[in-house]
């Protein structure tokens, strides 16, 4: 079953532009954009569970070590709980200073580029 993107209009600023889904699709710039970008999430994905599932093996394997005190009542497994949060923070600081270098600069290039040209389903004028 081949699932089909028809064309849409879209307005901006009065004027409606057509955009050929399939042919963005078809696009070999969009189709190594959604890998890196895919592969890219991945590893920060991969890095979060990892980092999250630290923190309940560690409180259940490594009780000594989480439990060392660091100031009064605070202890190891305590600040690496609350690290937890600073890991989020970080990651996804992370993904949008790389979105923003790479990942949106081209998908604004491609999205430039098929706003621009006429449809599949339009004439020559860009009139269907």
């Amino acid at each position: 079953m081949t699932t089909s993107y028809a064309t849409t209009g879209a307005v901006a600023n009065g004027v409606t532009t057509s955009i050929d889904w399939d042919a963005i699709i078809r696009d070999q710039r969009f189709q190594s954009l959604h890998r890196r970008k895919s592969a890219f999430l991945w590893g920060l994905m991969l890095l979060s569970v990892t980092y999250y599932f630290l923190l309940p093996i560690g409180a259940a394997y490594f009780q000594d070590l989480f439990k060392i005190r660091v100031w009064g009542v605070i202890n190891i497994g305590l600040l690496f709980a609350l690290s937890e949060f600073a890991i989020a923070w970080i990651v996804a600081w992370v993904y949008s200073r790389k979105a923003s270098r790479d990942f949106d600069q081209l998908a604004a290039q491609i999205c430039a580029e098929c706003e621009h040209a006429p449809s599949a389903r339009t004439g020559a004028a860009g009139v269907a």
